[in-house]
C-alpha cells in the first residue's frame, strides 16, 4: 500500500512566544527537517506539510503545502485536510515532536492495511497519541459526522471507524515512547529536548 505523509504545523505557539515551532533546532536541525528526514527513510518520499501561516512557504522548500480546509479545527481540522488531500492513506505527526522514529512511522503505515486508523499506545494523559497516527479515507466522512454533531476533538471520530492501538511494548521496540512522542511546546521543552538529544548522541 501506497501511504503519504503529512506533517501537521498546528497551532499559535502562544507558548512558544510566537515563533514557529518546528523551526527550533534540536542538536543542530530544526524540528521539521528532522521529521521530513524521517518520513523520507520511512516512505521513501516527502511529506506534504498542512500549515496555514501565510510564511509557512519559506518553511521547507520543496514541500507541498496545504491549508486547512476548514479552519479553526484545531487538531482534527489537521488531520481531516490530510486525509482530504494527502495523495493516499496517510501517516501524520505533529510538528513539534523532534524525536519520532522512522520505523514506527513504518509501522504505523502497514496497519493501514487493516484498520482506517492506527494509533499507537503511550504514557502520555490520553494512553495514545492522534497526532502521531495513521489514517485511511474512511476518516474523512467520520470526521465530517462528528463536527456535524459539534465534536471537535482530535478523537470525535474514533467510534465510527476500524481502529488498531499499537501496544506500548510494539512502541517501545522503536525507541523509549516518551522520548519518541516528546512534544516542544514552550522554550523550556526546547531546553528538555536538547538534553534528550544529547543523551541519545553520547
Amino acid at each position: 500500500m501506497d501511504v503519504a505523509g503529512a506533517i501537521l504545523a498546528g497551532g499559535s505557539a502562544s507558548r512558544f512566544g510566537g515563533v514557529a515551532k518546528g523551526l527550533a533546532p534540536v542538536g543542530g536541525t530544526a524540528i521539521l527537517a528532522r521529521l521530513r528526514a524521517a518520513f523520507r527513510t520511512a516512505l521513501g518520499h516527502e511529506p506534504v506539510l498542512i500549515a496555514n501561516t501565510p510564511d509557512a512557504t519559506t518553511w521547507a522548500p520543496g514541500l507541498t503545502l496545504y491549508p486547512d480546509v476548514i479552519p479553526g479545527l484545531g487538531a482534527l481540522g489537521g488531520i481531516l485536510t490530510a486525509v482530504r488531500l494527502a495523495p493516499a492513506p496517510v501517516v501524520v505527526v505533529a510538528w513539534d515532536m523532534p524525536f519520532v522514529p522512522a520505523a514506527l512511522i513504518r509501522e504505523l503505515a502497514g496497519h493501514l492495511l487493516h484498520a482506517d486508523a492506527v494509533l499507537p499506545e503511550s504514557e502520555g494523559p490520553r494512553g495514545f497519541e492522534p497526532l502521531c497516527a495513521a489514517y485511511g479515507p474512511a476518516v474523512a466522512p467520520a470526521i465530517e459526522s462528528a463536527l456535524e454533531r459539534g465534536d471537535r476533538r482530535a478523537v470525535a471520530f474514533h467510534d465510527d471507524v476500524v481502529l488498531h492501538r499499537v501496544p506500548l511494548a510494539q512502541v517501545a521496540r522503536h525507541g523509549p515512547p516518551a522520548r519518541s512522542f516528546f512534544n516542544v511546546n514552550t522554550l523550556k521543552d526546547l531546553e528538555r529536548a536538547e538534553e534528550l538529544w544529547r543523551a541519545s548522541s553520547q
